[in-house]
């Protein structure tokens, strides 16, 4: 797919506004939570930023999946959680206020790692002769759509907290409709690419999404942290925000193909995520 001038324009707004939907929930009090979170904050970002990259190298490898395709399931494993973890840790019963730090946190942390992350690959897949460095600026812009619309939708909150309060619902609703519309719009561009590539990405993209559940949830359990941080971690984890993966892949690299294992993982996540929620919960009850 060609990128347009439409969707150059659309995805970059649609991610700000989702990002603005993140900000008005955020307070300088859930960065602090940091210090009130140690051993669960720890486990997360160890997942998060070594683990799961790791892990996604590994499937990769193993998947005889084209070096391009490859780097794309990398991508979204160096992507942080996304806005969607918060809702579904919510509904099974999470910590959602660890989720809330967890996913700002990451947030800042992966415009560091996520570079560092997705040129390894690239120079690994890829090979020297087709290894491209990020850009600067390409950098500094994701660093400006990704933190400048949460930091002001924090400055809302800060400053009109009644305000951010009725937007608050409003602006969910509305980043859920444009991560669908999103998810769709690569979906119809790309249906060729997805016909010819899902048989072959659908099962790493689905161990990939299953692993990350698995890993953000037992892993802390094992660790004795608490069943409601696992839960929200295990969402952190497992949810991955694809939406900057894909905008990553159309507006940075300037590679549409790099764009189908997030669009698909983007389609997975919501039935694997919810499964997921339920058996936990279920086994709660179980134990209770």
């Amino acid at each position: 797919m060609q990128q347009s001038a439409a969707t150059s324009l659309f995805l970059p707004i649609a991610l700000g506004i989702i990002m603005l939907g993140l900000g008005l929930s955020l307070t300088l009090e859930d960065f602090k939570r940091v210090t009130k979170y140690p051993r669960a904050m720890t486990i997360a970002l160890v997942c998060q930023m070594v683990l799961l990259p790791a892990l996604c190298f590994g499937i990769a490898i193993f998947s005889g999946l084209s070096p391009v395709l490859c780097v794309g399931l990398i991508l979204l494993a160096a992507s942080p959680g996304g806005p969607t973890a918060n809702l579904y840790s919510h509904l099974s019963k999470g910590d959602v206020a660890l989720n809330i730090t967890l996913t700002a946190v990451n947030s800042v942390l992966t415009l560091f790692t996520l570079p560092f992350i997705v040129n390894l690959a690239m120079k690994h897949f890829m090979g020297a002769g087709q290894y491209i460095p990020l850009p600067f600026a390409k950098v500094i812009e994701m660093f400006v759509v990704v933190l400048v619309p949460v930091a002001l939708g924090m400055l809302i909150k800060n400053k009109a907290p009644g305000f951010a309060d009725k937007m608050n619902k409003p602006v969910k609703i509305i980043s859920a409709l444009l991560l669908v519309i999103i998810i769709v719009s690569v979906t119809l561009r790309e249906k060729q690419l997805l016909t010819d590539h899902f048989a072959q990405l659908g099962a790493p993209v689905l161990l990939f999404n299953v692993l990350s559940l698995a890993v953000g949830y037992y892993l802390p359990m094992l660790f004795k942290v608490d069943k409601k941080q696992a839960i929200a971690i295990g969402m952190e984890i497992g949810i991955h925000n694809g939406t900057l993966a894909i905008y990553i892949a159309l507006n940075v690299l300037n590679n549409s193909t790099m764009s189908i294992p997030p669009a698909i993982y983007s389609l997975l996540m919501f039935f694997t995520a919810a499964a997921f929620g339920f058996l936990v919960n279920l086994s709660r009850k179980q134990t209770a």
